[in-house]
């Protein structure tokens, strides 16, 4: 009988989850409220859970309950942004982008949190979703498993942002390892319960993943389904104003995930005419109407899915610490 190889990692010590980056996703922003007043009522009381870094990412868009102020922070986490020239009239978000990194870094730094989990809203009916820059980081792999096992009441999906030929730009890009969880269908500046009460559960369940983690445990591998995004498509546009000239059709709206073939409808002009998908191949589509992703040029995204198997993983001995002190591969290695 074969015996299944295990990886071993380092160990995550450092851990921070994030909340308000977008300050009118506010499923995050409530919940980092909450654990941030249950962290202080357990220190009080003399208990010692797990460290964990609560932070509020974007305080002077949560005061206005607006996504940003002067531009997306969830897009100035480059290297070129958190390390280049800045001037006195910067955006406040290049420059709230600096202090994270000096929290949760520096970015691609042997010093930057061991795990960096961002936590974000979304309009469009996608239920609980991991966004992360890798298919292949095993512990960002093994905590989807173990979510999609713990909550089978939820949707719970993978998405791959295929970075290989750029950067990474986003908040949880920070860490080590890191992802977004992005849940929905919620309206912006709005909180509706069982959108946030799937999130707490869901950064409950990544929290004691990673506890049982760091005992020592084995933990083992098995196959998980990836999404790995393709392209993204525009909304028809006049090409004389750009205003867009059709909406996402009926027949597709709130169906993320299910697969597109060509020919389906994709958009319903406002005068009435269905218009038709032209891709080659069939291909998942998410983030479908995406609120926020009107000033992006983005009516839906697409993806196609894999099978992709982990191994299992322990953390590291100290003898295999000492040996790989660094404990990571830095970005520019991939």
């Amino acid at each position: 009988m074969e015996v299944e190889e295990v990886v071993s990692l380092p160990r995550l010590s450092r851990v921070a989850v994030c909340g308000g980056t977008h300050g009118n996703e506010l499923s995050g922003v409530y919940l980092v409220r909450e654990l941030l007043k249950a962290q202080k009522e357990e220190e009080e009381e003399g208990d010692q859970p797990m460290s964990v870094l609560m932070v509020l990412s974007n305080p002077r868009a949560m005061l206005q309950c607006r996504r940003y102020i002067d531009t997306d922070l969830n897009r100035c986490f480059t290297h070129a942004i958190l390390n280049g020239p800045l001037s006195d009239m910067a955006p406040y978000e290049m420059i709230r982008s600096r202090e994270l990194n000096a929290m949760l870094g520096p970015k691609g730094s042997p010093e930057a949190m061991d795990f960096v989990c961002d936590l974000h809203n979304t309009t469009a009916n996608m239920g609980l979703c991991l966004i992360a820059y890798s298919d292949c980081d095993w512990i960002c792999l093994h905590i989807f498993k173990h979510l999609q096992r713990q909550m089978p009441d939820v949707p719970v999906r993978y998405i791959h942002f295929d970075v290989s030929h750029k950067e990474s730009y986003s908040l949880d890009s920070v860490g080590k390892h890191g992802f977004a969880i992005e849940i929905g269908p919620q309206p912006h500046g709005v909180v509706r319960s069982n959108v946030y009460t799937a999130m707490k559960l869901g950064v409950q369940h990544m929290l004691d993943w990673i506890r049982f983690f760091n005992s020592g445990a084995t933990i083992e591998g098995g196959f998980v389904e990836v999404y790995t995004m393709v392209k993204h498509i525009d909304y028809p546009r006049d090409k004389d104003t750009h205003h867009i000239t059709a909406a996402i059709h009926p027949q597709l709206q709130d169906r993320d995930f299910c697969l597109l073939h060509p020919e389906d409808p994709l958009f319903q002009t406002f005068s009435g005419e269905t218009l038709r998908y032209k891709g080659s191949e069939p291909l998942y589509p998410f983030f479908i109407n995406e609120c926020a992703y009107y000033e992006k040029g983005i009516a839906l995204s697409l993806a196609r899915k894999k099978c992709v198997k982990i191994p299992a993983i322990r953390v590291q001995t100290d003898e295999e610490q000492q040996a790989n002190p660094q404990g990571y591969e830095s970005e520019d290695e991939d």
